[in-house]
């Protein structure tokens, strides 16, 4: 079967044992049992039709991948199954000022991106932590948000149309090139954060902004304990301010960052990150300072853009902290900002109750927090997540939901995820969304076993 693959695609299909290993994972830090049949490096979009149509006579499963950023396990392949990488489809088609558009392939980077919009004055504003390695196919997967979505918005926001190629090999586009549209069901949505589930995405147009933001402030404020720092980010987004980026790092991550950098960051209880951005920064800081120093807080403004930078770099440093300190499973919940105090009360309760180290950063002004459990490793299985782990993960989550939250705020469901999917979605929901799946992909073959149980 795959000599006819081959024929039809040549050295765009690699059989290599070592491409195909690398496969079995991703940033999630799981791994699956064994290695994927093959995997096809698209690099025009007959290339996926070819290898969807392939699979769908054969009935083999397929994988779509972009850099393999996902912290979901949404990439993640295993024996018998065919990856179909877009992440050699790096062409930037378009870039539009007077509408401020681009349309980019799949593969395109973020970082890569806004670099080539910057000598147009324009700016793509999703900015999800991996944005200089992962892309823009991938942040479409996943609904992928970052520091700044507060006000700019997540990938939903920012994506006006796509070209896809359905499990099938048909293509469709879906959207506009306008700013309105409301001509038949939003598709171009549904495919946003649909984990290659329903289709792969080879091409977006995307709405861009313009780079000129005004005038920066950058507020630094420390504070006692993560609870009064989260009450305080909650007041400041109450009082109708709304920061281009609003960020809490709790004492062990502040502890963990500081050990990475060599700066002494363990002292401080939390700290809050609050960036305000246009015509209006410096009196949004104003109003901003005056609440955090009634909750508590010891601020200090940057002394300039670049100084505001470097605080910045600090929040940024937070996973690679992580992964010295031992095996992280690195999670993703959110809840309403008014809740966000007694959602980090309770991951404290639950680190004490099991016994294990939960950092936790937060996009604090749209309530989603990023616990990372950390862990050694079973020495016979090093990339299983022991079930003491996944006890605690259980709890958080139970907590989570209870607080009218959700499982999931941009990472995904992935494999991580979907055994409480239902309890989230509810039976009726649940099942319709499967019925979805069935309608795109009736013979099943779109990334399996991902984000439903």
């Amino acid at each position: 079967m795959l000599d006819e693959l081959r024929a039809e695609l040549g050295e765009v299909l690699v059989t290599d044992p070592g491409a195909r290993e690398r496969l079995r994972g991703d940033k999630s830090g799981q791994r699956s049992d064994s290695a994927p049949l093959a995997l096809v490096e698209a690099r025009e979009v007959a290339h996926v039709q070819a290898a969807l149509r392939w699979a769908g006579a054969h009935g083999i499963p397929v994988v779509p991948r972009g850099a393999g950023t996902g912290l979901a396990g949404g990439a993640i392949a295993r024996g018998g199954e065919l990856v179909i990488s877009t992440a050699r489809m790096t062409r930037i088609l378009r870039i539009d000022a007077a509408d401020e558009l681009a349309v980019v392939e799949a593969g395109v980077l973020n970082g890569d991106l806004n670099a080539a919009l910057a000598p147009h004055g324009l700016w793509y504003a999703p900015d999800p932590a991996s944005r200089a390695i992962s892309t823009i196919g991938g942040n479409i997967a996943t609904n992928a948000g970052g520091l700044m979505c507060v006000k700019y918005g997540v990938t939903r926001e920012a994506v006006l149309g796509l070209t896809v190629v359905l499990a099938d090999g048909r293509v469709i586009r879906t959207g506009h090139r306008t700013v309105k549209g409301v001509t038949g069901y939003d598709l171009t949505a549904l495919f946003i954060g649909s984990e290659g589930t329903l289709g792969i995405v080879v091409e977006a147009t995307l709405r861009l902004r313009p780079l000129e933001r005004g005038g920066l402030a950058t507020l630094s404020v420390a504070f006692p304990d993560v609870e009064a720092a989260a009450r305080a980010s909650s007041a400041i987004t109450a009082a109708g301010i709304r920061p281009a980026a609003l960020e809490l790092l709790d004492a062990s991550a502040l502890e963990a960052i500081g050990e990475l950098l060599g700066l002494e960051l363990g002292s401080r209880g939390a700290q809050l990150l609050v960036q305000t951005d246009g015509p209006g920064a410096v009196a949004e800081a104003d109003a901003a300072l005056a609440i955090v120093r009634a909750h508590g807080g010891s601020a200090e403004l940057a002394a300039d853009a670049e100084a505001g930078e470097r605080l910045f770099a600090i929040r940024r440093a937070f996973h690679p902290a992580m992964e010295r300190r031992g095996t992280v499973l690195i999670e993703d919940v959110a809840v309403p900002r008014s809740a966000l105090a007694a959602m980090f009360a309770a991951i404290g309760r639950i680190e004490r109750e099991h016994g294990i180290r939960i950092p936790t950063v937060a996009h604090a002004g749209d309530g989603n927090l990023h616990p990372n459990f950390v862990f050694e490793p079973d020495a016979a299985d090093p990339f299983a997540v022991p079930e003491r782990v996944w006890a605690a993960a259980d709890a958080l989550f139970r907590e989570c939901l209870r607080l009218g939250g959700t499982l999931t705020g941009e990472h995904g469901v992935g494999l991580l995820k979907k055994r409480w999917l239902r309890e989230e979605l509810g039976d009726d929901s649940y099942e319709l969304q499967r019925e979805i799946k069935r309608v795109f992909d009736p013979s099943g073959i779109l990334n399996p076993g991902k984000i439903f149980a």
